[in-house]
């Protein structure tokens, strides 16, 4: 059981920095190119003035405004103002220990740009999960799993991975970093993140890892709606199921207004009996000023 939040902040980004934030934005640096863009969790004042920011920033996201009946997803929808010669495709890399991690950044309408740096410690910890499991063949299933950097992590680790999500385009994204990390043979599935489960439970399939990223509110390929709330204590119960003996499981949630303690909860009436430790992670910037950017869980 664990006893206390305990707080994890990336060290070994050399191609990652928060410069500054406020205001409801951040200014960041990934490798060479610098972007500004929203942030609900940064309620205080900017260190630099405005003008500071646009004389920096390569690209800066800009809020579309809401239509009448607008979806929470279409609120973040946007536009990214470019300078002249600013990158709407670049490449980032992340290492630890033997692990080796390229990925290609992209400017999305959603203001994201194909990574979350702040997972840099998950990805730590699943690395060195999958090598204390001392499983010849590791199994590792990550869901909602995005453009692939838990995925990556994995692989490098020499686990079998297999990386669901429900969009296309960004399976195709994932594979990609894969290859650009010289990684081969994950297994790739666009679906349904409860369709999934369900099947492999069907067929008595087991994992000695998992990870989920679910986001807050979410369609599947074929329409499936999914409410996090509402599905989240659901979908752990099935994930518990297909988990071997020796494995471990990964919640994130990076959704605003869900406290870690929630997930906590969630993880401990589910799997009862095994070690749990619950952590909150953040980005410093320049100031020293503690960005918080989501929790987890993490069940062994």
């Amino acid at each position: 059981m664990s006893k206390s939040i305990e707080l994890f902040s990336p060290t070994g980004w050399k191609d990652y920095e928060l410069i500054d934030s406020g205001e409801f934005q951040k200014l960041e640096r990934f490798g060479n190119q610098i972007v500004a863009r929203p942030e609900p969790r940064a309620l205080w004042d900017k260190s630099l003035p405005q003008k500071e920011w646009e004389r920096m920033a390569h690209a800066m996201f800009v809020n579309a405004k809401p239509s009448q009946g607008y979806t929470n997803a279409e609120s973040e929808r946007g536009d990214w103002k470019l300078k002249p010669g600013a990158q709407e495709q670049w490449f980032v890399e992340y290492a630890y220990k033997k692990m080796q991690l390229k990925m290609r950044l992209g400017l999305t309408a959603f203001k994201h740009v194909g990574i979350f740096p702040e997972q840099a410690p998950n990805w730590n910890f699943i690395y060195d999960s999958i090598h204390q499991l001392n499983e010849k063949n590791p199994k590792i299933l990550n869901l909602f799993a995005y453009t692939g950097g838990a995925s990556l992590a994995a692989r490098a680790a020499g686990a079998e991975v297999t990386h669901v999500d429900s969009i296309k385009q960004v399976i195709t994204w994932s594979r990609q970093n894969m290859e650009f990390s010289a990684l081969d043979n994950i297994k790739w599935v666009v679906e349904d993140a409860f369709k999934f489960v369900a099947r492999e439970a069907r067929r008595g399939n087991k994992y000695h890892g998992i990870i989920l990223d679910p986001p807050a509110y979410g369609r599947g390929p074929n329409g499936e709606r999914w409410v996090l709330e509402d599905a989240i204590n659901t979908l752990l119960k099935s994930c518990k199921e297909i988990l071997s003996t020796n494995s471990f499981l990964l919640l994130n949630m990076y959704s605003k207004g869900f406290s870690v303690l929630v997930a906590e909860g969630l993880v401990n009436s589910i799997f009862e009996g095994r070690n749990t430790q619950m952590g909150e992670l953040y980005m410093p910037d320049r100031q020293g000023r503690k960005l918080p950017l989501g929790g987890f869980v993490r069940v062994t």
